[in-house]
């Protein structure tokens, strides 16, 4: 045999391993989603997880074997990725598994067969490793399929022994190796040298169970579980220095390059580690939208905004400044296509979110490049090698600046960042934030968490009673407990029962009165902590006291709003996976008693006429006067059944189920009206996006619109009489005003422009002569930025060759600068975004721009005298 064996493309690769396996009695299975049902790992990280429940016994097998090509991401190693000839993110990983079926003997003959016979590797080629206390293993390798024992090798635990957590199903592993220079014999073999070796098939033998004591005993049922990365394969077969210039990866670097007018094989080693970091990571964004992962700020969202952000980044580094992964994307898409149909399936979704995010990040890499530029330069100038983790914070809290990206462009100019430093002031935020929005609730916590083995949980009523009669449990003034508390004093009540709602799931607590003998105390606001319900309000009449048997009434009109604007939510809901997308989730949600707000996963803002007919749909429902059915029941029959749930909530073995049969059901715990009738009217105020690729509704419904329109009625009546014309005449004279405005305000710039020209010409006189070189700075009183900057610009075409800096106050605490260099200037070496730059700091504040003109501002206006003598100064040395 060979040891070069013929070229095969990536997609042969594929289907050759696939076909060798099904001939062998193998159920080709598809490839699982980038989304794993194991709750333990945010994405599907190796070929096997798919069938994990298998292997730990969780799960009959429906196939004695199996084979797939499974898509994978790891992003652990992810600084790696362009730097290595293997690392990637994205990666496609070929199996084959026997669940109680064939074991150790079959595997490896199998294992040798396609390597030698189907892929054509030569027998001179291959090193095999074996886990060192698996003498079968190494039998089976040297005796039945003929290795000279020299080219195995036996390997410590860390490499060759699988294990699936602390205690469960493990075994040893037996890998094969493909040798890149076998002439080189086999003395000190040593499979760690990358340059020689590269490691294509594992093969894992499941036959033990470890306990807790960490014994070993063998499984009744010995399972297989192999893995041979794509990628890799196709390097080999291929015959290229690296898994990125295969056809796998390869189109898709050529796509940026030529995006970039940059030849790959030309380029330096920099420009290469960027191309294949693009090449990469498009693979693994395009196939995680495909796989309906949402970009955001958390969990695997989060893995998806990172990995489009380094495309973005990567592609600055090589020159690329606009939009440009979309173009990058339709060739992924083109690869993946024949094994992956869902990519051209979902191609408006997948060029949708790439486009979003790219453009968000581009206006965030602008802002933050400018003040990080700013930052490293102070560093280096102070002689420092590390940037603050208090700087590293600022970017990634006021700009939005990931911390791994201020790290990569840090280490380009050679520096740290203080990541201890910056976790020290992301937890000052955390506690914060804490206690800002959660000391009450915290103070009364723990004195609920004191009292809890005294008390008994709260029982609600609220579904069927408005009305109840209780015990006062817990008696709170200013979270501290007391026995009793007189009129006027604010409280916090627990009782052993109660008829009011607890805010919970996005609806706000219910209103009411307290009342017994001779006390009243008015509830404004009910929460839940732990298994209490905390009745918030003051007392208005006598004295309360722990143990008192008191009356606890809701206030019906504010639940009857509570109720209309909840079923609400859940029909709008309904409407929205009817109207726009099936694939629509809810992102959170507001009910209160005078509006709701909905928020929802969209990549996109809905349009005027979207609006409008979810608007008229739920109305329809409206009148349409669904009975609501409330069950409850287990939660797999619940989701069978097809409830709508939460994502990301947490649910017990039983959940309550709200259903409108043939409109709306989903798993709720709230209030809702037993009839869609009773909501009576819908009405959208407004839809708005709240955050990337989360969109926000706010309505009303029941008596709350008639409130709105009410309000809107008066806004129009004011607005008629003062412009006196008819309320349907008000756009037409609201356009006629503005458009005068406009004009008006053309005129005044226009005005303002030619003063400053008037007031700058008389300047030429005050220039100064630098050798070759005229130089002109002063100050311009009252003068606007962009007026500033046309008489700085007029006046260095009069100049000629030479510099102008000018200063102005426009308004109180504002300074304006600006400065227009000639090309001649510039050859000195002198940049006028850089010298203005250091120029506004004096002014307390900064600015940049192009080589030869640039705009600056500041806020101390008392330091523009000294900033432009600074300027002057600076100016006569840079060019004397």
């Amino acid at each position: 045999m060979s040891s070069n064996p013929q070229y095969i493309s990536g997609n042969e690769i594929r289907t050759l391993f696939l076909n060798f396996f099904a001939e062998r009695g193998h159920q080709i299975l598809p490839s699982a989603s980038l989304v794993p049902e194991d709750p333990t790992v945010l994405l599907t990280i190796a070929g096997m997880l798919p069938f994990k429940p298998i292997f730990l016994g969780q799960r009959t097998p429906e196939f004695k074997r199996a084979t797939t090509s499974q898509k994978c991401i790891r992003t652990n190693d992810i600084e790696n990725v362009g730097r290595t000839k293997r690392h990637h993110t994205f990666f496609e990983m070929l199996g084959n598994f026997s669940f109680g079926d064939y074991f150790k003997e079959q595997a490896i003959a199998w294992g040798w067969e396609i390597s030698t016979q189907v892929f054509g590797f030569s027998p001179n080629n291959l090193v095999v490793s074996v886990f060192e206390e698996d003498d079968e293993a190494f039998a089976i390798w040297r005796d039945q399929i003929g290795v000279p024992a020299a080219r195995i090798k036996r390997m410590g635990a860390d490499d060759n022994f699988w294990v699936s957590g602390p205690t469960g199903p493990c075994g040893p592993c037996s890998e094969i190796y493909y040798d890149f220079h076998p002439e080189r014999g086999d003395d000190n073999i040593d499979l760690e040298d990358d340059s020689r070796f590269i490691e294509f098939y594992n093969l894992v033998f499941m036959q033990y169970n470890r306990d807790a004591e960490g014994n070993l005993t063998p499984l009744q049922n010995k399972n297989i579980d192999t893995g041979m990365g794509l990628e890799r394969m196709a390097q080999i077969l291929q015959k290229v220095p690296n898994n990125y210039e295969t056809d796998l990866i390869f189109p898709i670097i050529q796509t940026a390059a030529q995006i970039a007018g940059i030849d790959y094989h030309k380029s330096d080693e920099k420009t290469k580690i960027s191309l294949k970091v693009i090449g990469d990571h498009v693979r693994a964004v395009v196939h995680m939208i495909a796989d309906e992962i949402r970009a955001s700020n958390v969990g695997r969202g989060y893995i998806l905004r990172r990995l489009i952000r380094r495309v973005v980044r990567h592609g600055r580094l090589i020159g690329i400044s606009g939009e440009f992964i979309t173009q990058v994307a339709e060739t992924a898409i083109a690869l993946s296509e024949s094994a992956y149909p869902n990519v051209r399936q979902r191609e408006a979704a997948i060029k949708a979110e790439l486009q979003r995010e790219e453009a968000n990040f581009l206006r965030t890499l602008d802002r933050g490049e400018k003040l990080l530029e700013e930052i490293i330069q102070q560093v280096k100038q102070q002689g420092k090698t590390e940037i603050s983790g208090e700087s590293a914070f600022t970017l990634y809290d006021t700009y939005g600046f990931p911390l791994e990206l201020t790290q990569e462009i840090a280490e380009e100019q050679g520096l740290e960042v203080d990541v201890e430093g910056f976790n020290v002031e992301m937890q000052k935020q955390v506690e914060r934030a804490k206690a800002a929005h959660e000391t009450i609730d915290l103070t009364v916590q723990g004195s609920l968490d004191k009292l809890a083995e005294h008390i008994h949980a709260t029982e609600f009523l609220g579904y069927t009673q408005p009305a109840a009669t209780g015990k006062v449990e817990v008696l709170l003034v200013a979270g501290v407990a007391q026995e009793e508390a007189e009129a006027g004093t604010d409280v916090q009540i627990v009782l052993d029962k109660t008829p009011f709602y607890a805010e919970s799931g996005g609806q706000i607590g219910d209103r009411g009165y307290i009342s017994g003998d001779g006390v009243v105390v008015r509830v404004d606001d009910v929460k839940k902590e732990s298994d209490f319900f905390v009745h918030f309000g003051r007392i208005e009449r006598g004295t309360i006291r722990v143990g008192d048997t008191v009356t606890a009434q809701i206030d019906r009109a504010c639940r009857r709003r509570l109720q209309a604007n909840h079923t609400a939510t859940h029909l709008l809901q309904a409407a929205l996976k009817k109207i726009v997308d099936e694939g629509i989730s809810q992102a959170g949600s507001l009910v209160s008693f005078d509006r709701l707000r909905f928020d929802f996963n969209c990549p996109r803002a809905l349009t005027a006429e979207e609006v409008q007919q979810i608007e008229e749909q739920v109305n329809s429902w409206i009148a349409e006067a669904h009975s609501a059915k409330v069950e409850i029941l287990p939660l797999a029959e619940a989701k069978a059944r097809g409830a709508v749930a939460m994502f990301g909530e947490k649910y017990g073995d039983e959940v309550r189920v709200i259903d409108f049969p043939s409109v709306s059901m989903e798993l709720c715990g709230g209030t809702h009206v037993n009839n869609t009738a009773e909501i009576g009217v819908f009405k959208i105020i407004s839809e708005a996006g709240v955050a990337s690729g989360v969109r926000r509704i706010e309505a009303v419904s029941g008596p709350a619109v008639l409130d709105y329109l009410n309000l809107r009625d008066k806004v129009v009546k004011d607005l008629s009489d003062r412009f006196k014309v008819k309320p349907e005449e008000l756009p037409e004279r609201i356009t006629t005003l503005q458009n005068e405005l406009r004009t008006s305000q053309k005129q005044l710039d226009t005005l303002k422009g030619q003063l400053a020209i008037a007031k700058s010409d008389s300047l030429l006189q005050t220039a100064e002569s630098v050798g070759d070189y005229k130089i002109l700075v002063a100050q311009l009183d009252d003068v606007d930025p962009e007026s500033l900057k046309t008489a700085a610009e007029r006046l260095l075409q009069k100049l000629g060759n030479g510099a102008v800096v000018l200063g102005s106050v426009p308004e109180v605490d504002k300074v304006s600068l600006v400065t227009a260099f000639s090309a001649e200037v510039n050859k000195k070496g002198l940049q006028a975004g850089k010298f203005i730059g250091a120029i506004a700091k004096i002014c307390g504040g900064g600015g940049g721009g192009r080589p030869n003109l640039a705009q600056a501002g500041g806020r101390d206006a008392s330091k523009l005298p000294e900033a432009l003598t600074q300027a002057l100064t600076d100016l006569k040395a840079g060019l004397g």
